[in-house]
């Protein structure tokens, strides 16, 4: 976005947005976008271009705005400090690696930096967009452990992409499976929301199911 430009500052398209682009899915996720201003700066910014700026997660760095009747959620490069599957406390950074390396799977780590029209990547992920593969930032089974919601999130985007589960990741979801129910209900409510609108809702609830993790979720008390 054009009110974010600052002069040593740097700000890029990142997540499904990107990845869907590579995909060729007409589907667009969300625009988000990864930016190392302060949570601050991309507030005042954007008031001061005049556009409707809301601070959604200030403490995690989000802030929403709204342009040309397009949500965008920009968020300041961060480090995931502690995460119980519940909460994460972070602290911001301004190295892009770092922002890169704490998100779930490499084909949702990619950078788009649309001043030079270049695609950034630092884990990998433009070999796993060519394989169709969905794979974990770092070791599965300890990411898992961390965030559950982790696994859910693989099975769904593995469903509604037409991508395949790397075989790490399918062995951590069939390890730790029944960590789903440490899970935030919040953040579970959140996913079954995005499968309820997904347009691939039959397929995901299967695979679910084939990956043991429907039985667990079937347990919880949202």
């Amino acid at each position: 976005m054009q009110a974010l430009t600052v002069e040593g500052a740097e700000t890029r398209f990142v997540g499904g947005c990107v990845r869907d682009s590579l995909l060729n899915r007409k589907d667009i996720d969300n625009i988000d976008i990864a930016t190392s201003l302060t949570p601050e700066q991309t507030l005042q910014l954007l008031e001061n271009s005049g556009l409707r700026a809301i601070p959604t997660g200030l403490e995690h760095g989000t802030v929403t705005a709204i342009a040309d009747n397009e949500i965008f959620e920009i968020t300041t490069l961060r480090h995931d400090v502690k995460t119980d599957g519940r909460h994460a406390t972070v602290t911001f950074t301004d190295d892009w690696i770092t922002d890169a390396n704490r998100r779930d799977f490499t084909i949702n780590a990619l950078f788009y930096d649309a001043s030079s029209r270049t695609i950034i990547d630092h884990v990998d992920g433009m070999r796993d967009i060519r394989h169709r593969t969905i794979r974990s930032i770092g070791n599965p089974n300890e990411r898992f452990l961390e965030d559950p919601v982790r696994m859910l999130r693989a099975v769904v985007f593995a469903a509604r992409l037409d991508l395949t589960l790397d075989r790490a990741v399918a062995a951590a979801i069939r390890r730790h499976r029944g960590e789903i129910v440490h899970s935030s209900p919040a953040r579970l409510v959140e996913e079954l929301y995005k499968i309820a609108r997904s347009g691939s809702s039959e397929r995901i609830i299967r695979d679910l199911g084939e990956a043991g993790l429907l039985r667990y979720l079937s347990l919880i008390h949202i």
